[in-house]
């Protein structure tokens, strides 16, 4: 049985906007990760920090499907699909699945986790997106503290 993480929300703008927050590190730093060394586009690779992490993570195998999808891979186990749906009201939904893993009791754990990790993303997205606000600025400080 393979393990997915998946989460989905209705964004208050139109397609290509919701796309270039996702694709563009301008925007992405606003609300996800702290720095990018690119915009997302296909075959190229990026590395991505995050403010509440040492690490620097590369994303690579990026696809591009413009303002319609994009994935890519950053856990070598698991693939990353996020597609945009126009509504009637030029708003946007947005689903995030992540897939891949095998089931065991660490992977069904990374499943909760990637879940909510993928929930707290679409918010924040959205929350930036719609509002200008960067619900992500200091919400995993606590991690860093040793």
């Amino acid at each position: 049985m393979i393990l997915e993480s998946n989460a989905t929300i209705q964004i208050q703008k139109p397609v290509k906007e919701v796309f270039e927050g996702i694709v563009n590190p301008e925007n992405m730093t606003k609300y996800f990760i702290s720095e990018s060394s690119g915009r997302l586009e296909t075959g190229k690779e990026v590395i991505w920090k995050f403010p509440e992490f040492d690490d620097k993570f590369p994303v690579n195998e990026i696809k591009i499907d413009n303002n319609s999808s994009i994935s890519f891979v950053w856990d070598p186990e698991t693939v990353v699909k996020i597609t945009l749906e126009k509504l009637p009201d030029n708003s946007t939904i947005v689903r995030v699945n992540e897939n891949g893993k095998e089931l065991n009791e660490n992977n069904l754990k990374w499943a909760l986790e990637n879940s909510g990790g993928w929930a707290n993303f679409l918010a924040c997205m959205k929350a930036y997106l719609e509002y200008g606000i960067q619900l992500r600025k200091g919400a995993f400080d606590f991690m860093r503290i040793k």
